[in-house]
């Protein structure tokens, strides 16, 4: 039974921060890609950020030098920090294994007011 849960959503004043959490069960965690997603109402779903088995991040221009991505095999779980939030990064932020995507979250509600 393979699960992904994401937290951390929530609303913040433009230039603000949040980090998001994806906790994992069911998969052989330390050897998957990894990877964060968004979808704003009326677009397409895009790749925000991922990060590999052996830790290379990879991120979308709009994102990079602003988003960190990261992951603890430990806690079987990947994170998003992101800073210096913009009203255009809102969005339904979901975590996700592999590309393309073969398991996903269910998603959590970033609100990034101006």
């Amino acid at each position: 039974q393979v699960q992904l849960v994401e937290s951390g959503g929530g609303l913040v004043q433009a230039g603000g921060s949040l980090r998001l959490s994806c906790a994992s069960s069911g998969i052989f965690f330390s050897a998957n890609l990894m990877g964060w997603y968004r979808q704003a109402p009326g677009k397409q779903r895009e790749l925000v950020a991922q990060i590999s088995s052996g830790h290379i991040e990879n991120y979308a221009a709009s994102v990079k030098g602003r988003f960190t991505i990261s992951r603890d095999n430990a806690k079987k779980t990947v994170y998003l920090q992101m800073n210096s939030l913009k009203p255009e990064d809102t969005a339904v932020y979901y975590c996700a294994t592999d590309t393309p995507p073969r398991y996903w979250g269910q998603g959590t509600q970033v609100t990034v007011s101006s």
